[in-house]
């Protein structure tokens, strides 16, 4: 086999030895210029021949990639339709993931572990009973198992609430608003209530509130630190309760609030971030604060905790379902429940009134809920597999929009109306910059609809809409009232795309959406006057009162002669309450109203409104005059009130 193998390649050495050898010689062409002609580097061109060519050959295939030559915009009416088109070729939009791996590795965990759909909706529905029974439980521990010894379980308010609603309210007196005098109680304040103001004009004696917090008095009586002083019993309970330091404005708290009946003197003073107002007359009711069975450590507001644990479910959750609709539905749900009864709920002392609230709307919210996917949430959120992206663009959004009383709330707009636009300090060049935002959306999304060639559509919807609140603000004696609610369902068709600003823009609005409804429900984008100004003035007629016949520093005595015909009688305000109502006799006549100083030394403050009857019974006030203060002394001085 060696030798073999040695002959064979000897026989191969010999073939390729047989091989004849051929030698390849080049010429060497001599690359150096000529002696009679010049080198390249100074050789002129023509003057009539470019140095580059006037026109370039074209790919063989270079028509085919490229397509037809876009036509030049023309302003034209046929220019402007065929640019609103879009381009020739339209191209839908797509989110390419970043770190696409690591965006979809929690889809993939699941897809490893739960492989069927039943699988996975089984799992799901797991995660949901789980949360469902641990918040459920942290809100029942936050509403029932709170007392406050010697007064039991606390009652639960508002920012709002109030011992003495208006003058008007508590009937001739303050008698509907007894007692003034005797008996506490115990009561729970939600956290963030030292921002609660008066949305319209608000007298206290001779001065104008506005946009400010509704607490009167409440400043140490002989300077004793320890004393939470008196409030006037108009003053809000929760607010003043945090000016006092009984509850956190960051946590909420309980409290006991302790009538102290008819009080002379209410001095102001700015404790704890809560302004106050002074009040420098008596008031038939008054009330402080009972520190030593207070329990405010104990009796705290959970809805933060509340929050930090329910966002960190709809985060995971977030990441880990990769179906658009089982993540849009369990999201809504979630967010609705925190929101409805937690987070922002309607107001009720009795929180199973809340729940049933809660469950009430729950319905109709879900039914548009699906509406808002159907048509819109679901051509941003189908294959998408940026679920990062998906979790902060769409996600923390929606919780910005959901907690709108934490948020948007502190723009200094209350309601948009022209109203409150007009009243409101900052309201003004707030709305603008809101304006401003808005059209930058508002071009931005369009163009990006002329890319994908849908403009046209767009313009026809967006035009009913806008046909739509135009007939609305048409209807005669109404007021339009834009909620947000419907702001929402407004803007919503325009975030149809699937990219990252309508990703932010989509969750905003469907936050928006959640809390509009469970907080207030749907409310009418048509409001009459009276319901939309929520005690303002509304314009009518104002009393011409004759100067009254003072007698001396003690008595005073008004007649109405001139009472105008459309008035079926007339009310008097003094320190804001309603002393005297009256009304007309068959002949028109009105009984004089003689009144006397109730504490020496107090200046007291007088307004006058007319009273009008309702045709199925009852009666309607009408605007109250600014007051007029008569004087120690017994001056009637009718300067006008102090706006503070």
């Amino acid at each position: 086999m060696v030798g073999k193998r040695k002959r064979s390649s000897s026989r191969t050495r010999a073939s390729f030895e047989k091989t004849p050898r051929v030698t390849q010689e080049y010429t060497l062409q001599n690359l150096a210029p000529e002696d009679n002609r010049p080198s390249a580097d100074s050789a002129r061109v023509p003057d009539d021949e470019p140095l580059l060519p006037t026109a370039s050959v074209p790919h063989p295939s270079s028509e085919l990639d490229r397509g037809p030559p876009p036509a030049r915009f023309s302003c034209t009416l046929a220019g402007i339709w065929t640019w609103m088109q879009g381009p020739p070729n339209p191209q839908k939009y797509h989110i390419t993931a970043w770190f696409r791996k690591g965006q979809t590795a929690p889809g993939r965990v699941i897809d490893r572990y739960f492989r069927t759909t039943k699988a996975k909706a089984a799992l799901l529905l797991a995660c949901l009973l789980l949360w469902s029974i641990a918040f459920l439980s942290i809100l029942h521990q936050s509403v029932a198992g709170q007392e406050i010894p010697g007064y039991g379980r606390p009652v639960k308010l508002s920012c709002e609430a109030r011992l003495w609603s208006n003058g008007t309210n508590c009937g001739l007196d303050g008698d509907a608003c007894r007692p003034f005098d005797k008996g506490g109680f115990a009561f729970r304040c939600p956290a963030s209530c030292a921002e609660a103001m008066v949305l319209e004009p608000y007298f206290i004696g001779p001065r104008e509130i506005n946009y400010k917090s509704l607490v009167i008095g409440g400043a140490p009586e002989g300077g004793d630190p320890a004393d939470h002083g008196v409030y006037r019993g108009d003053s809000a309970i929760c607010p003043a309760a945090v000016h006092a330091g009984i509850v956190s404005n960051a946590r909420g708290g309980c409290g006991v609030l302790k009538r102290t009946g008819e009080h002379s003197g209410f001095p102001a003073v700015d404790k704890n971030g809560v302004p106050s107002t002074d009040f420098p007359s008596n008031f038939p009711l008054s009330f402080t604060f009972d520190t030593e069975n207070a329990s405010a450590a104990r009796c705290t507001d959970l809805r933060w905790p509340l929050f930090t644990f329910t966002l960190i479910v709809t985060t995971v959750l977030s990441l880990f379902i990769t179906s658009p609709a089982a993540f849009y539905a369990s999201i809504y749900f979630i967010i609705y429940f925190q929101v409805a009864l937690s987070s922002d709920p309607p107001y009720s002392p009795d929180y199973y009134e809340v729940v049933s609230i809660a469950l009430g709307r729950l319905l109709p919210c879900a039914f548009v809920g699906f509406a808002m996917y159907y048509f819109c949430v679901r051509y941003t959120l189908t294959d998408l597999e940026a679920h990062w992206d998906k979790t902060v663009l769409w996600l923390g959004p929606c919780w910005v929009g959901a907690l709108n009383t934490d948020t948007f709330d502190k723009i200094p707009i209350s309601r948009l109306t022209p109203h409150d636009i007009e009243q409101q300090p900052g309201a003004v060049p707030a709305l603008l910059i809101i304006v401003g935002i808005l059209i930058t959306i508002v071009l931005t999304q369009a163009l990006a609809f002329r890319n994908e060639g849908r403009m046209p559509r767009m313009l026809a919807l967006y035009g009913l809409l806008v046909g739509g609140v135009l007939a609305l603000v048409a209807v005669p004696n109404m007021n339009l009232r834009i909620h947000h609610y419907i702001l929402s369902l407004l803007f919503l068709p325009g975030t149809t795309m699937q990219t990252r600003p309508c990703l932010l823009y989509q969750g905003l609005l469907v936050g928006l959406f959640i809390n509009g409804i469970a907080r207030w429900g749907f409310d009418s984008i048509l409001q009459t006057p009276g319901h939309l100004l929520d005690g303002g003035q509304l314009g009518g007629i104002q009393p011409h009162i004759t100067p009254p016949v003072v007698s001396s520093a003690h008595n005073i005595s008004f007649s109405f002669p001139d009472l105008a015909p459309e008035a079926d009688g007339i009310s008097v305000l003094v320190n804001d309450v309603e002393r005297f109502h009256q009304l007309k006799a068959e002949d028109g006549h009105i009984a004089e109203f003689n009144w006397t100083r109730r504490r020496d030394g107090d200046p007291e403050f007088f307004r006058f409104g007319y009273i009008q009857l309702n045709a199925l019974g009852g009666v309607w006030y009408q605007d109250f005059t600014k007051p007029v203060t008569w004087d120690v002394e017994g001056g009637w001085n009718r300067s006008a009130p102090v706006v503070v």
